[in-house]
């Protein structure tokens, strides 16, 4: 859709992802998706995520979106917080970072090229997403406290 900010985003009723957490002895990993090049800013690293449905919440369309793009999400999971980018009074992007017990993941359609596990000192390392660049320093607060 054609947003107020006179931008053009994917999503109708807004967006929303999911960032996976696992503790593990030596810190915190999150599990980061490497958009294929059919995919908006391809060959980058983000979250799972895309378009929401009508009537559906961020949470939902997040744990929907990740399931159809890294696999079937644990059972026994905990939400952490979320994030809110509004970068139009019209649409916004909600990144719901979900505690998980167990390492799972891979690509399970045309946009993921990869999943991986990476520490969360690690991140930056690699060529971002814009918008999750821009999100990550909140979503690290939300990690790491």
């Amino acid at each position: 859709m054609r947003c107020s900010d006179g931008r053009v985003r994917w999503g109708v009723y807004g967006a929303a992802g999911v960032l996976f957490v696992l503790r593990e002895a030596d810190g915190h990993l999150v599990m980061l998706q490497k958009r294929s090049m059919m995919a908006h800013e391809g060959g980058t690293w983000s979250c799972a995520g895309g378009a929401l449905d009508e009537g559906e919440t961020a949470y939902e369309g997040a744990l929907r979106e990740a399931s159809e793009e890294v696999g079937d999400v644990p059972v026994d999971h905990r939400v952490l917080g979320e994030y809110v980018f509004t970068p139009a009074h019209d649409w916004q992007y909600t990144t719901v970072v979900v505690e998980v017990e167990e390492r799972f993941g891979d690509s399970m359609n045309f946009e993921t090229d990869a999943v991986e596990w990476v520490h969360v000192t690690a991140v930056d390392s690699r060529p971002l997403h814009a918008g999750f660049a821009a999100a990550w320093p909140h979503l690290k607060g939300l990690i790491v406290q």
